[in-house]
């Protein structure tokens, strides 16, 4: 599976407007399977939790406060890499929709 850091990277949503490419990608966000969805799910659940971890950690020690905001910075590059790449297989080619027009 390759990652896609930015919805421009994703070949059939190039050239779209943001606006076009966010709503091409709800889209298929809609038809991932249920085990797909399943697995995006824990894997931001695997982020989410150890937040809320560090911050009922930080009444003994401070830093687990860093470590907590360091998390919530790493969600966008962990997570949305890997969305892109799971609804990337349920776009269909600009090509294609242009044709049925």
């Amino acid at each position: 599976m390759k990652l896609y850091f930015s919805t421009r990277q994703i070949p059939q949503l190039q050239g779209l407007a943001m606006a076009e490419r966010m709503d091409k990608l709800r889209a298929a966000e809609n038809k991932l399977t249920a085990p797909e969805k399943l697995l995006l799910n824990i894997c931001k659940l695997l982020i989410i939790v150890p937040v809320f971890v560090f911050i009922l950690r930080s009444a003994e020690d401070w830093s687990a406060l860093v470590w907590a905001g360091l998390f919530i910075l790493a969600y966008p590059f962990l997570l949305k890499p890997f969305q892109y790449s799971m609804c990337a297989k349920y776009l269909s080619d600009p090509s294609e929709s242009k044709g049925n027009d």
